[in-house]
């Protein structure tokens, strides 16, 4: 009996000694147990970096009478299921929505304790915050080209080889060719996954250096988190300031914006989780969308260069590298551009469901905050319907698995 004890004495203490080799070895797992998949709050863990608003406000003009029409509208969810809106709001957990048109609030729903001044976290809606940084700095000339090498600007990747092809073009379209591990295939992966070590590590830069190459650069499209990382530490040493700091002098402030807004950063005076940590208000996450409505313009000054509002959010030429969901969405300069039917409308896209929707056909943006989401994208049906618009899904309809990202 002795024997049998000792052995399972001995059996626990080998446990226990890998478990705190491995978290020497990854001490940002220690996050990943005690939090797992982030949530609305989980970034408060981390130190943050205040944006401040903008001296004098834009206030939009809010509707005498709410549009509850669209309440009974039916959409299609994730499972192309036709269901009512409310429906649709109610099984992705909405904490918001809000429809603007024209300037005009015409609809919005709340959760109870939610507002359009509630300050919420976004998730990868911050990568988009990347993109329009960039649009800046190109026509600031602190960068000078997309077709630039990375390490023009970060000279501390020199180090490994991995960074030598890679341009600043090849980041923005997420073809790196850098290796990433993400959630997908069960509890072990997802835990020792790359997705939940950035998110949850105190120093970015210092996991960033030894990333290994998967494939030649600008060959092959993979969503993640690392190329918007390493934009803004080119964008940090390009243009001498901290992400919050740049996005604060050059965007925020210039667009009317009301409420504070933030970055997370790894540590204090260290590098934004700009792939996922940028908190906002609902009613100032509008003001951008209005901001790339009007070309790049607010009270008749050019913030963001009209090209570059342009080039950001259609493909020309380009051939689309991926497609998610029945409007067939590709990944563009950290936006999300629908390629189906009549289009033209474009997205900043957050896990969770969070959602900035422009829309310059009918002059529309919509914001959506969610605690979990439903999918299935019915932004542009909505946009449509509430113009007076007609408006029919595809006659085919992709599979389920390939709509229920």
């Amino acid at each position: 009996m002795k024997r049998i004890l000792y052995l399972l004495a001995a059996v626990v203490l080998l446990v226990v000694l890998l478990f705190a080799m491995l978290f020497t070895w990854r001490p940002e797992l220690v996050r990943v147990v005690r939090y797992q998949s982030p949530d609305a709050n989980t970034y408060k863990i981390f130190p943050q970096a205040v944006i401040q608003p903008s001296d004098t406000a834009f206030h939009f003009v809010k509707a005498a009478v709410n549009r509850d029409d669209l309440d009974t509208l039916h959409v299609l969810n994730w499972k192309n299921e036709s269901v009512p809106f409310t429906t649709y709001l109610k099984d992705g957990k909405a904490n918001l929505f809000m429809v603007i048109r024209n300037d005009t609030i015409i609809y919005q729903r709340f959760a109870p304790g939610y507002s359009d001044t509630t300050l919420t976290t976004l998730f990868s809606v911050a990568k988009t915050m990347v993109s329009i940084m960039v649009g800046e700095a190109l026509e600031e000339g602190k960068i000078k080209s997309l077709d630039d090498k990375l390490v023009n600007y970060v000279p501390e990747l020199k180090v490994n080889p991995a960074f030598n092809g890679i341009t600043l073009k090849n980041l923005l379209e997420m073809k790196s060719g850098l290796e990433f591990k993400d959630v997908y295939g069960g509890l072990i992966a997802a835990f020792l996954s790359d997705e939940a070590k950035y998110y949850y590590t105190d120093d970015i830069k210092k996991e960033l250096i030894n990333v290994k190459a998967a494939n030649a650069p600008g060959t092959v499209w993979k969503y993640k988190s690392i190329d918007a990382f390493l934009l803004t530490w080119a964008l940090e040493n390009a243009t001498g300031k901290k992400a919050a700091a740049y996005f604060q002098d050059k965007i925020w402030k210039k667009i009317g914006t009301a409420y504070p807004a933030g970055f997370g950063l790894d540590h204090e005076n260290g590098l934004a989780n700009t792939a996922s940590r940028f908190q906002s208000t609902a009613i100032d996450l509008a003001k951008l969308g209005r901001l790339y409505l009007n070309k790049g313009k607010y009270n008749g000054n050019q913030v963001i260069s009209a090209d570059w509002v342009i080039q950001s959010v259609n493909l020309g030429n380009d051939i689309p590298a991926n497609s998610k969901g029945w409007q067939k969405s590709a990944h563009h300069y950290l936006w999300w551009v629908p390629q189906q039917g009549i289009n033209g409308d474009y997205a900043a896209e957050g896990m969770r469901g969070q959602r900035l929707y422009i829309d310059p056909l009918t002059r529309t943006i919509i914001v959506q905050f969610s605690g979990k989401g439903a999918g299935g994208y019915p932004f542009r049906k909505i946009s449509r319907y509430l113009s007076g618009l007609p408006f029919t899904y595809p006659a085919e309809l992709p599979s389920e698995s390939a709509i229920s990202q």
